[in-house]
């Protein structure tokens, strides 16, 4: 039986690894993995006298991402340009970018084929350029452009939202310890922990993990633990911190 778990758990792991979409059982779509801004984040860099800003900023609707893009042309009234780019929807449906002035295709599009790059998703970029009085060519400003909205996401901070189970447990002092062992073999991440006469767990496990987690948890406890599944919710992480998206 041991051996079972073992290799159910190895097969798991590279379903895991591998798959970015995952079935949602009896709901028949498809909830992929994606990578989002969790916090906005501004980088600049300097080539040959000129500065170029990048501005990053986590929109999920067109309207939020023009707005973005208008304060920071408000707030850099004064630059030569504000090229941006801007990729909306859970399946990046909506793209869009602008030159603002430059020539064509040397900001707009290579800032966009950063953010598709990384595969980020609703997410705007706005790389603002002060000009420093040489002129850099069609491809200098193309890596400048690229570099600048690469400074921008350097200093934000972009993690994977993921579906998942929020799932409580309730077991006494004796069955946390390989309620905890559990958790760590399979990865899982502990949303909160309350002490009192009991022991209350609340934690997130990926949808195709869920059946695993109850079957090891029963076994381990002898069926006394209390598993409740909460339902389906899209977590990250970060700094071993779980995320629970609203």
């Amino acid at each position: 039986m041991k051996i079972v778990n073992i290799v159910l758990t190895l097969l798991i792991f590279i379903f895991d690894k591998y798959r970015e979409v995952i079935l949602f059982e009896g709901k028949g779509i498809m909830a992929e993995k994606i990578n989002i801004v969790y916090q906005d984040g501004t980088g600049e860099i300097v080539e040959k006298k000129s500065r170029f800003i990048g501005h990053v900023h986590a929109s999920e609707t067109e309207e939020g991402a023009v707005e973005f893009i208008d304060r920071i042309k408000k707030e850099h009234w004064n630059a030569a340009h504000n090229c941006f780019a801007y990729v909306v929807g859970d399946k990046s449906q909506i793209q869009r970018c602008s030159d603002d002035g430059e020539p064509s295709g040397t900001a707009g599009r290579p800032i966009l084929d950063i953010i598709l790059g990384e595969d980020i998703r609703n997410v705007v970029i706005v790389v603002t350029r002060y000009f420093g009085g040489t002129l850099l060519g069609t491809g200098g400003l193309v890596r400048a452009y690229q570099k600048g909205a690469k400074a921008g996401l350097e200093n934000s901070i972009i993690i994977q939202k993921k579906p998942g189970c929020k799932v409580f447990i309730k077991t006494d002092y004796n069955g946390i310890g390989k309620l905890q062992y559990i958790t760590g073999q399979l990865g899982l991440l502990e949303v909160e922990t309350i002490y009192t006469d009991i022991v209350e767990v609340h934690l997130i496990t990926p949808e195709h993990l869920y059946d695993l987690f109850v079957t090891k948890v029963t076994e381990a406890t002898s069926g006394r633990a209390v598993i409740k599944n909460l339902g389906e919710v899209f977590y990250g992480e970060l700094d071993g911190e779980c995320i629970v998206f609203k």
